[in-house]
């Protein structure tokens, strides 16, 4: 990005060169809620993520014309190639939310309430470079745990509203991937071993997923917890495959790297499994619930080999 390039929001955004005090702000830790990886005209449009707003660490603090309170860590990234596209960020949540990024040329980039939804944060790239873009989202005033979504776009902003309306994105009321995980964040690199990748848990909650997403297909069904059952982190390219394997009656509900949810019920007998073909780097929040009332223990099976690949029993 040319140094001349500005912000073109509705109302001020700021725009600052990274500076000693800019180095504070680490964006080289990895990010809370995970990254992709986006190409121009990128669909769907928005690519949406749900995640956790907010932070001990004063903006203002740092970078003199930003508001809000942030995290040290990023809350999300996005590896991005440029086309003729805008590229448009903007944030929703029942909070006063900020936007702080890092872009691809090393300049900080801040907004307050620049989206025409009240009190959201919007910041757009008219003209973006290819690279890695750094996102923090903040709250305005002090405080953590405030359930927020991010909006990905080169159409223009979003709320979860009109996502929900014309994205065919569903929010999961009730289930929540903010929420650290119940039994296990996992990182993967591609072609990890060993192949199939093991977790024995317990399947099961209190929620309806059902009731939770309301899709028409049927095919979310089951009983889950509010937070996730386990988080993974994937940073390869092939196939990958998400099952279960146990003798109990089990489903899958995960909400996969493009914002969107997959379900799995009896794809392999009893048990339950997605396949994920393609942008399958990113970050899977994977529900493992039981298809009737009741917690039941079960292995939860991520392979990059074949759906329902076991390894050899001597």
């Amino acid at each position: 990005m040319m140094n001349s390039a500005t912000l073109t929001v509705s109302v001020f955004a700021a725009a600052l060169f990274a500076g000693s005090t800019a180095l504070a702000q680490d964006f080289t830790e990895p990010p809370s809620f995970g990254r992709v990886t986006l190409s121009a005209g990128f669909t769907p449009d928005p690519y949406v993520r749900n995640l956790t707003a907010g932070g001990s660490i004063r903006a203002q603090d740092r970078f003199s014309d930003c508001r809000g309170y942030i995290a040290n860590a990023p809350d999300f990234s996005v590896n991005y190639s440029a086309g003729s596209f805008p590229l448009i960020f903007s944030a929703d949540s029942d909070a006063d939310t900020t936007l702080v990024i890092n872009g691809p040329d090393g300049r900080w980039y801040c907004d307050d309430d620049g989206a025409e939804s009240p009190l959201n944060p919007l910041v757009r790239f008219s003209n973006p470079s290819s690279g890695r873009y750094d996102v923090w989202v903040g709250t305005y005033m002090s405080g953590s745990g405030v359930p927020a979504t991010l909006f990905v776009s080169e159409v223009g902003e979003f709320t979860r509203d009109s996502a929900g309306g014309g994205g065919g994105y569903n929010y999961g009321g009730g289930l929540d991937i903010s929420l650290a995980s119940r039994f296990a964040d996992i990182t993967l690199n591609g072609g990890f071993l060993p192949d199939p990748y093991q977790l024995r848990l317990t399947a099961g909650g209190s929620v309806s997923v059902s009731d939770a997403l309301e899709y028409g297909s049927g095919s979310c069904r089951g009983y889950v917890t509010r937070e996730p059952s386990v988080e993974l982190d994937y940073n390869g390219y092939g196939s990958l495959y998400i099952y279960t394997d146990g003798d109990a009656d089990t489903t899958l509900a995960i909400n996969g790297p493009d914002g969107q949810w997959y379900c799995s019920d009896d794809e392999i007998g009893t048990d339950a499994g997605i396949e994920f073909n393609s942008s399958t780097r990113g970050v899977y929040d994977i529900y493992v619930g039981t298809y009737s009332r009741g917690d039941r223990q079960t292995t939860l099976m991520i392979s990059e080999i074949e759906m329902g690949y076991r390894p050899s029993r001597k």
